[in-house]
């Protein structure tokens, strides 16, 4: 049996290398290293597959989200509702930039924001929501799009965990997720389902005056070189990233189902145990699996994870401390017992490896071990 990883970046390069050698190689031939046309191509590419009208590639999602907000004028005093329990970055760009972090609680299924705990945060300082869509499904966009129009508030989807993900309006419409907010932003790190081999990101947006506003803060707040109209950043995608992630789009559709048939395999092997929650599949939006997360309730996620590491199947714990309590960004406005359902997840969950390259011989073995943890 091949070594199981969490990710298996090496074999899904082995799949695609030689096009992604060709491509690596081209860029280096033509020199065009920085905005070259590379970038332009993937840039069309990205938003005809996703439906976004606009996409503006930048170097990393966590850029992403903090230009969104320049783009959107939130200034110091404003609040930003949005979860606890996600990546820092989500909260660390609010910080950086001045504006107040208001936490949400989670669902236990979805791990998404709560619409209702969304509505109860919301004060007269409020100005944006940002769903994170975790773990590769939406959370509930036509829930939160409408209260966020009755509060006149902008959405920001920070969508790094789910490209891809289709959401289902009532009506039946289709979106994919990042094309539902006014803003979205996305990271194209290796590990990610579209990732690049570096770092890199992207915003969606379908408002013309937004996606400008966007494009000239990423260079520098200029629209015409050495002429500088706001302030900006210097956030580009690298060339030879945007012709890997070219490649990748093309594989995208293969690799989500690969994670699915991967996600069915261990939803069947972990049918009745009464410990082992699998992951809820929301009733409107399909899931990705960036992450195949369990609950592990009765207090054994610690020792299974302990179990599964010492017969060589890796675990991690996405995430063991939510961001109110963390010493960054500790307030006493979210003190310790506040947000209950994101304090109870961080002692539940626990993640198996989630790849496009899992095989058979893998997943049985990740599977048996998990099982043979508990007593029959």
């Amino acid at each position: 049996m091949k070594p199981i990883q969490m990710v298996d970046l090496a074999g899904q390069y082995e799949r695609i290398k030689p096009e992604v050698d060709a491509a690596i190689a081209r860029v280096l031939g033509s020199t065009a290293f920085i905005n070259g046309p590379e970038v332009k191509a993937f840039e069309n590419e990205l938003a005809a597959w996703n439906g976004s009208k606009h996409v503006i590639a930048c170097a990393n999602g966590t850029e992403a989200l903090q230009i969104a907000m320049m783009a959107l004028g939130l200034q110091p005093g404003d609040e930003v509702i949005t979860a606890s329990f996600t990546f820092v970055a989500t909260v660390e760009v609010v910080g950086l930039l001045g504006i107040t972090p208001v936490f949400a609680d989670v669902l236990p299924g979805t791990f998404n924001l709560d619409p209702a705990d969304i509505e109860r945060k919301i004060t007269p300082k409020t100005k944006a929501i940002v769903p994170v869509h975790l773990f590769g499904q939406t959370a509930d966009m036509e829930v939160i799009m409408a209260i966020a129009t009755k509060h006149k508030l902008h959405v920001i989807e920070d969508n790094a965990q789910a490209i891809g993900a289709t959401y289902t309006f009532k009506d039946g419409r289709k979106r994919k997720s990042g094309t539902i907010g006014h803003i979205a932003s996305t990271s194209f790190f290796p590990s990610k389902n579209l990732g690049c081999y570096g770092d890199g990101g992207a915003l969606f947006t379908n408002d013309d005056e937004l996606a400008k506003k966007l494009r000239r803060i990423c260079n520098h707040g200029s629209d015409v070189r050495y002429y500088h109209e706001v302030i900006g950043v210097n956030s580009r995608l690298d060339s030879i990233q945007a012709a890997i992630l070219r490649i990748k789009l093309k594989h995208i559709e293969a690799y989500a189902a690969a994670r699915n048939a991967a996600a069915t395999f261990y939803d069947r092997a972990f049918e009745g145990l009464e410990h082992v929650h699998t992951p809820v599949r929301s009733a409107d939006s399909d899931h990705v699996f960036h992450q195949y997360s369990l609950r592990v309730t009765g207090g054994h996620r610690d020792g299974l994870k302990k179990h599964l590491e010492a017969n060589g199947v890796p675990a991690m714990i996405y995430y063991p401390v939510p961001c109110h309590l963390q010493n960054a960004y500790r307030s006493g406005r979210f003190p310790e017992g506040s947000l209950p359902v994101t304090e109870r997840l961080t002692h539940e969950v626990l993640s198996l490896p989630m790849s496009t390259e899992l095989d058979n011989e893998q997943l049985t073995h990740i599977t048996s071990t998990v099982r043979s943890y508990f007593p029959a």
